[in-house]
């Protein structure tokens, strides 16, 4: 039987590394600190890290290293991903006979020595490393693969004779397993997120594979990886997403959750089935984007106001319209982040819920087993809130629940897919609620689109606006006098875009007595957007030419999302 292990200050001692009264001055330091023998005689100085993990390799007996970035080598690196090196300060040495040789730091930590083996499915064998000199090799390694971009990975795949084609569920799996594909999947993914990208979209075409990012809602192509990638790319996203790699009939959702430049993200994934193969997008959901204060969302200083009072009402129904990708769920977070305080409680029903928010009670829909935003907010109005949010007025059960919740004190936020404020009121009428229970709980409806904001680095000034155009959209001459136009450029910052951000432009109408007069009569459209216009409200047109004229945007942009208006000039 092998004899007691050594103690490490005995080992020390032999080699004359420590005297008896730095020794014991250690371990009086380690019997009140808790801390560990070694970390105690290097913060003294009375030791090297070297000298302390010779010493730990000769106890627990395991050969020492001495490593440093020119040993290592980079198809060996490869194999392990750059977060787990991170995650567990640990370096790949050599590939052999299916065994991988690691550096680690530390010989106590075994639970850590399990989960990589248990995380790369292979046999793993441990050398003693110093920490200093492993730090250093995982920090020059993730800076040069962070320096690589998608075109120097693409530039490789399509030089390569390298054969990567789907060779069925097993084959996918392995190739989407491997280290290059891996690098390239979070290259794409990182290279998203720094553009700003909202959504990732992966698009099999006949003889290509498109890959676009959109960004301030315009979608950018990139270039492409090679068509014969397809299967492995796919996998390797289904894979991180926890879906079923297998199936391929289907559509399938999934999340992948990543920290990235100290940021935590979550990407929501789906995939389609096509005639070409899988189409992909990745949905980043940013928590920042959240956190956008009411300040933040573009509102002018007296829609600002407007906007404030009708969300501090106690009661009744506040509407936010617009399609898809409109902004609509970040103006009703930062609305719901102004009311978040310990007096109030607020409860959600959102399909899905995208973003937590510390503080409110969140319920996500589940058609699966009948969890709908009826029966949410039937159980809600049981638990007593002072302000609810229901994602969306979908049918005549969820708007005639939303009202009835309005009518007995409760504040509800919702939204309607609708051009503008004024039609919200018609359409919850066609849906098939009664024009007098839309007359007595609407208490504002806001329209909002999302317009580009120029690049305040390189935007230019330009002189050659068509005033003609602006007058005939009702500008004013004095308006005209006191206006300054810019256009876009492109530079580094903007990625050569000549935009860099968006805000909103909105169309606030709030319900007063004529208005609800002409509601419950079920005046038509036109009628009620001719009163509200009479009372003041500003239209999205006539809100995102004001924002032209203070070179915040171009009127491309404005055009492009108040065409209805625009048109009708």
């Amino acid at each position: 039987m092998p004899g007691p292990r050594k103690r490490l200050g005995e080992i020390l001692k032999e080699w004359g590394k420590v005297t008896d009264k730095q020794l014991n001055d250690a371990l009086g330091r380690q019997a009140r600190s808790g801390r560990r023998l070694g970390e105690i005689l290097i913060s003294t100085g009375a030791c090297t890290e070297e000298d302390i993990m010779r010493a730990l390799a000769i106890q627990f007996d395991m050969e020492f290293v001495d490593v440093d970035l020119a040993t290592v080598k980079p198809e060996v690196m490869e194999m392990m991903p750059e977060a787990m090196m991170k995650e567990y300060q640990i370096v790949p040495l050599e590939y052999k006979d299916g065994r991988l040789k690691v550096a680690i730091t530390d010989p106590l930590d075994l639970e850590s020595v399990d989960a990589i083996r248990f995380r790369l499915n292979m046999d793993v064998d441990c050398v003693l490393a110093a920490r200093e000199k492993v730090q250093e090799i995982i920090k020059a390694y993730t800076e040069q693969a962070e320096s690589e971009s998608v075109d120097t990975m693409l530039q490789e795949f399509t030089s390569s004779d390298v054969d990567f084609v789907d060779r069925g569920e097993k084959g996918a799996e392995l190739h989407a397993e491997s280290a290059p594909i891996i690098r390239l999947v979070q290259l794409l993914i990182t290279e998203a997120v720094r553009m700003r990208a909202s959504d990732i979209h992966v698009e099999p075409l006949a003889n290509r594979l498109r890959v676009r990012y959109r960004i301030d809602g315009v979608c950018v192509e990139r270039d492409a990886p090679p068509k014969r990638l397809q299967g492995s790319i796919t996998t390797r996203i289904k894979l991180m997403s926890g879906m079923q790699i297998e199936e391929k009939r289907v559509p399938q959702d999934g999340r992948i959750r990543m920290k990235l430049d100290g940021q935590d993200l979550d990407f929501r994934v789906s995939t389609l089935p096509g005639y070409h193969g899988e189409s992909i997008v990745l949905r980043i959901l940013r928590r920042e984007s959240i956190n956008v204060g009411l300040d933040g969302l573009g509102f002018l200083p007296d829609d600002f106001e407007v906007f404030q009072k009708a969300i501090e009402r106690p009661n009744g129904i506040f509407l936010v319209t617009g399609p898809t990708g409109s902004g609509k769920t970040t103006t009703l977070y930062a609305a719901l982040n102004k009311l978040n305080t310990p007096d109030r409680k607020i409860i959600t029903a959102e399909d899905p819920v995208e973003y937590h928010i510390s503080g409110i009670n969140q319920c996500q829909v589940n058609e699966t087993i009948n969890l709908t935003f009826q029966r949410i907010l039937r159980a809600m109005l049981r638990q007593a809130p002072n302000v609810i949010l229901v994602g969306e007025i979908r049918d005549i059960e969820t708007a005639e629940m939303a009202i009835q919740a309005a009518l007995t004190g409760h504040l509800v936020f919702s939204t309607l897919h609708t051009n503008d404020a004024p039609s919200a009121i018609t359409r919850l009428i066609d849906m098939g609620v009664k024009p007098f229970l839309v007359a007595s709980s609407i208490q504002a409806v806001m329209a909002q689109r999302l317009v580009r904001v120029l690049c305040g680095e390189c935007k230019e000034r330009d002189d050659s606006m068509d005033l003609s155009t602006m007058r005939a959209m009702g500008v004013t001459e004095e308006q005209l006098g006191q206006a300054t136009f810019f256009r876009p450029v492109g530079c580094p910052k903007c990625h050569n875009m000549g935009y860099r951000g968006r805000l909103g432009i909105f169309e606030i109408m709030v319900l007063n007595m004529e208005l609800r007069e002409l509601t419950f009569k079920h005046r038509p459209l036109g009628e009620i957007r001719q009163a509200a216009r009479l009372l003041g409200m500003r239209t999205l047109l006539e809100d995102g030419l004001i924002k032209v004229m203070r070179g915040i945007t171009t009127m491309e942009e404005v055009l492009g999302m108040a065409a209805r208006e625009a048109a009708a000039v």
